[in-house]
């Protein structure tokens, strides 16, 4: 069975609201679970938890989760991913199945910077990124409605998400944790 671990942080609770669906989503495939970046793991400006490394090095999926603050993650979620250097050094992410979910107070807050940083998050760990394979404004259900491919982006007005982005950050939950258990029975290349 399949894991996938969500990591996110989230100030209003609008990111761990689009985390929880995601979870709902890759919980129908294998096991979720989710994780919050809080402010007293960053010590120093360093991210610090042993047990949340451990079950990362361990899971076949990560989905990546932050508000978009100033064009780019919050503060807390790039201590977590700097912190993330000792897994980059020993390869330990190479080959899980990699995707983010952003949210910004606008229509276009930046958000797809976001997701830029999390794909590149993703890359030098070389993982394997996987976005929407939903046309934004052309699926039949409404999904992907601010169009963007590389992951899923929201807006949200007085902490509310619109109950389409809950619906689309299910479906990205359910798509990654498919890719990962696609993934999960080819055999790895090794050096």
């Amino acid at each position: 069975m399949t894991s996938t671990i969500i990591v996110y942080y989230s100030a209003a609770g609008t990111t761990e609201k689009l985390a929880h669906a995601v979870c709902a989503g890759a919980s129908e495939v294998g096991s979720a679970t989710i994780f919050r970046i809080n402010g007293d793991e960053i010590i120093a400006g360093r991210f610090k938890n042993v047990a949340i490394w451990d079950a990362l090095d361990k899971a076949d999926a990560i989905i990546f989760g932050s508000p978009t603050y100033m064009g780019g993650p919050a503060a807390q979620f790039k201590a977590f991913a700097d912190a993330s250097s000792d897994r980059w050094s020993d390869k330990k992410w190479v080959d899980k199945v990699a995707s983010g979910f952003t949210v910004g107070s606008n229509l276009n807050g930046d958000q797809s910077a976001t997701l830029t940083y999390f794909n590149v998050f993703a890359a030098q760990h070389g993982m394997l990124w996987c976005g929407l394979d939903l046309h934004g404004g052309d699926d039949r259900l409404g999904r992907n409605r601010l169009g963007t491919q590389l992951g899923l982006t929201t807006d949200c007005l007085n902490d509310h998400v619109a109950e389409l982005d809950l619906v689309t950050a299910h479906y990205l939950g359910r798509r990654v944790a498919q890719m990962a258990a696609r993934l999960s029975v080819r055999p790895h290349l090794k050096d």
